[in-house]
């Protein structure tokens, strides 16, 4: 049986493997490596701070992920394929109730972000 997001160890195994993941996908690694041109010594802490404050409340997120995001050359496609990968990587490694709200976040998360940037209708 799989453990639940807990720690802050859980949170690195859960941005280190996805980030993994991603450098190795066809359609998102050009967009973090090529375009972005991410230095990935600083963005992963950064990462495990954001996903330590949404998962586990510590609050040792401060920023803002959106604006960030206005520059890349991205479409939807690119954030559905971001949120199975970040979904298939919780499953691999946890279970429970944190990590269903993970999954529910991310997916929330990318949601916002598309409706932000006019890639995603609004049912009214």
């Amino acid at each position: 049986m799989k453990k639940d997001i807990e720690t802050e160890a859980d949170i690195k195994l859960l941005v280190d493997s996805f980030y993994d993941t991603v450098n190795q996908d066809e359609l998102l690694s050009p967009v973090f490596n090529s375009f972005a041109q991410v230095n990935w010594q600083t963005h992963l802490p950064v990462m495990y701070n954001f996903w330590s404050t949404v998962l586990l409340g510590n609050m040792a997120y401060r920023g803002q992920p959106f604006p960030k995001h206005l520059r890349l050359p991205i479409e939807a496609k690119h954030f559905n394929r971001w949120t199975e990968l970040f979904t298939d990587t919780v499953d691999t490694h946890f279970e429970g109730c944190k990590a269903t709200e993970a999954k529910q976040k991310a997916s929330s998360i990318a949601r916002v972000f598309q409706i932000k940037m006019g890639l995603f209708d609004v049912v009214a």
